[in-house]
Parts: structure tokens; C-alpha cells; sequence
């Protein structure tokens, strides 16, 4: 894969106007409209938002390996492997990230002030990004900084890994530099168990910072919101674990290979009953209420 260009330091000071002083402006406009961009942001943006992406996806496929350890990178990485496919072969990671982004509300009103109040908690905890990054993009709160200025939508995927990874950071100070792009997958699964608790017992000085982020009237309610997120979190990757979508053919509406589920369960793809069915009752094909 053919990594983005990076730009001259001088050249990325000239374009960004100095991304440093949009942090003052930032933090006063909770849940409000984004500046327009400066001349050449976007094109740090288009720099920028793909490893973002890809620091969503990698934090998920560490989490598919803490549902369910196979025979992969992540799974080695956490001190787990075993002699079969896993959940990051059945792409849990894949359908965490998609559902989060496609099926969670996630209002900008939210998105926004979140995003905000994770820039300083990332600044402090130094997380590194690739290194093909202009050098004052090499880290996450500068790259998060940077995408606030342009003007569009904040994914929920991108939130949930950051916190994750932010948890990481406090389980293992380590974790802020490795072999993967998430602070989370470089993690023993020991120590994401371990971030998971802080995550439901929720950690007070990330609260407190979350929380005056917030908007009224959600300020005062970032407790539950963790707690919920942790919880979804670990049934939807769970769930992605044993279903079809990695192997799904929408086009056949068939299955292109025996998904990992299947294999682990000795599932076999048939359902009782289904050769028996003789059709419904006086040839009805769907219900209708009563005028």
C-alpha cells in the first residue's frame, strides 16, 4: 500500500497557520459549527483521516482478539494464540467499526465537544501516530486537533478507539508506542481486561474531563455513557465473532466460505423446521390489522 506523501515542516507551519492556536478557539465552541478551514487544511485532513480510520479498525481487531483469540498477529501480541481462526478472521473488528459508524446515533453536538475534550487527554498521554506523518501530525491530539477544524462528521468508531486507547495508556504507559497503530492491541490481554474495568468503573479524572466537555443536558451523565459503551462494546464484538458477515455474499445471498463461527460451534447451516414449512395459513403472505 503506497503511504500518503509527507510534508516539509516548513510547508505544513505555512498551510495549518499554526495548529497549535486553533486549540484556544476550539475549546469555547462546544457542540457548535466548525470555522471554515484555512487554505491547505483539508489537504492535511485528507493526510490525516485515513490513519485515523485505520486506528479505529486496528483497535477493534484487538478487541475481536480479546473476544475471541485465534491465530493471529493480535492474538500472539496479547500472549493468547491459538491453533485456529479467531475474531479478527471473522472480521468482528470490521463489523464493530461499521455498526458503530452506520447504526449508533452519534449527534456532532456530542461528537464534537468529545472529540475536544480528548485532545487534551491524548496530549497528555503522548500517543504516536506513523511516523509518514508531517512531524507535528505524529501524534493523536494534534491529528484530532487538526481534524476539528474541518467540518465534517466525527465517526463514533473513531471516539470508542480513542478511548480505548486512552485506558490503554493508563493500564500500560508503554502502550502509547509499539507495533500497532492502537495503543489498545499492543496490550496484554490481561491488561485489556484490565482497561476494561476502568472503562465501567469509569476512571474519575476522565469524567470530570468528558463531562465539562459535554453539552447540557448530557453533562453529569458521562458515568452511564461509559459504562453502556464498554458494555456494547463487548456484546457487538462478541456477536461479530459468530455471524456470517465476513463469508456473505449479498449479491447470492449466499455464503462464500464456512464462517469461523460455524467452524467453532459445528454449526452446520441448517434450521429444524424449515423443510417443513407448507406454507401459511389460508395462503396469507402478510398481516393486516383490523380496520
Amino acid at each position: 500500500m503506497t503511504e500518503p506523501p509527507s510534508l516539509p515542516r516548513r510547508a505544513f507551519l505555512a498551510r495549518t497557520g499554526g495548529l497549535g492556536a486553533a486549540g484556544a478557539g476550539l475549546a469555547g465552541g462546544h457542540g457548535r459549527a466548525a470555522a471554515a478551514p484555512m487554505p491547505g487544511v483539508e489537504e492535511l485532513i485528507g493526510l490525516v483521516r485515513p490513519v485515523l480510520a485505520q486506528l479505529a479498525l486496528d483497535t477493534f481487531r484487538g478487541l475481536a482478539a480479546f473476544a475471541l483469540p485465534g491465530d493471529d498477529a493480535y492474538s500472539r501480541a496479547q500472549g493468547t494464540p491459538r491453533g485456529r481462526a479467531g475474531g479478527v478472521t471473522a472480521e468482528a473488528g470490521e463489523l464493530v467499526e461499521a455498526s458503530l459508524d452506520r447504526f449508533v446515533p452519534f449527534p456532532q453536538e456530542v461528537a464534537r465537544p468529545l472529540t475536544m475534550a480528548l485532545v487534551t487527554a491524548t496530549a497528555e498521554a503522548g500517543i504516536e501516530l506513523p511516523r509518514h506523518l508531517p512531524s507535528e501530525l505524529g501524534r493523536l491530539d494534534a491529528a484530532l486537533r487538526l481534524l476539528l477544524r474541518g467540518d465534517e462528521k466525527i465517526p463514533l468508531s473513531l471516539v470508542a478507539a480513542v478511548l480505548l486507547g486512552l485506558l490503554a495508556a493508563q493500564v500500560n504507559p508503554a502502550a502509547t508506542g509499539g507495533p500497532f497503530l492502537s495503543p489498545f492491541s499492543r496490550l496484554s490481554y490481561r491488561d485489556k481486561a484490565r482497561a476494561f474495568e476502568l472503562l465501567e468503573h469509569t476512571d474519575s479524572d476522565l469524567v470530570a474531563l468528558l463531562d465539562t466537555h459535554l453539552p447540557q443536558p448530557l453533562r453529569g451523565s458521562v458515568s452511564g455513557l461509559l459504562k453502556y459503551l464498554g458494555s456494547g462494546l463487548l456484546s457487538l464484538v462478541a456477536f461479530g465473532c459468530f455471524t456470517e458477515h465476513a463469508v456473505w455474499d449479498a449479491a447470492r445471498r449466499d455464503i462464500t466460505a464456512l464462517p469461523v463461527g460455524w467452524r467453532l460451534t459445528g454449526y452446520d447451516g441448517r434450521t429444524d423446521g424449515l423443510d417443513d414449512l407448507k406454507g401459511y395459513y389460508q395462503g396469507r403472505k402478510e398481516a393486516v390489522g383490523r380496520a
